[in-house]
């Protein structure tokens, strides 16, 4: 057994911890700049062009060109040098607040919203129509309503001729005493 009480080496806790200093950073900065200074002249290789000044104005072109595409967002891989055109990919819509409509009446819905409120004008359109009597669900209802009633009608009408029966027959009886 070892003398940590059984912890593994994967344990960071209680080691010393190491954090990157300044000089280092600034070093990291310095290789990178010189990295894209490098890749810049090469690409200003490939056009062909030698002299000084036409280079010079390619970089200032291709300067605004590059703000231009960082506005637009960095191209990855080999989408900067090939245009494709993905039907899925949507860019986002940012929208500058002065040219935002405040007065806009309509509020934009989503799909789902859209959906749902179609759906509650359906069912309110249905209720609507069977409340009238249009529908053919209302039409049976109406008719089986109809025949209940008439049923309950033809028991009421037979109680009330029992009772009276009944009372006719207690005043025969009491008539007799």
């Amino acid at each position: 057994m070892s003398k940590r009480g059984g912890r593994g080496k994967g344990h960071h806790k209680g080691r010393r911890r190491h954090f990157t200093d300044a000089e280092e950073l600034r070093m990291e900065m310095e290789k990178e700049k010189r990295q894209q200074d490098w890749r810049e002249r090469k690409e200003g290789e490939g056009s062909g062009d030698e002299d000084g000044a036409t280079s010079r104005k390619l970089e200032s072109d291709s300067d605004e060109d590059s703000e231009s595409e960082e506005e637009m967002g960095k191209p990855k891989g080999v989408s900067g040098l090939i245009e494709i055109e993905n039907p899925n990919r949507v860019a986002q819509k940012t929208k500058k607040a002065t040219n935002v409509d405040v007065n806009d009446d309509k509020p934009q819905l989503s799909r789902r919203e859209r959906e749902e409120i179609a759906r509650q004008q359906n069912i309110m359109r249905e209720r609507k129509l069977q409340a009238e009597g249009k529908t053919d669900q209302a039409r049976s209802d109406l008719a089986r309503l109809a025949i209940i009633r008439k049923q309950r009608e033809d028991a009421a009408r037979k109680r009330e001729e029992e009772k009276k029966a009944k009372e006719a027959a207690q005043a025969a009886k009491s008539a007799k005493r």
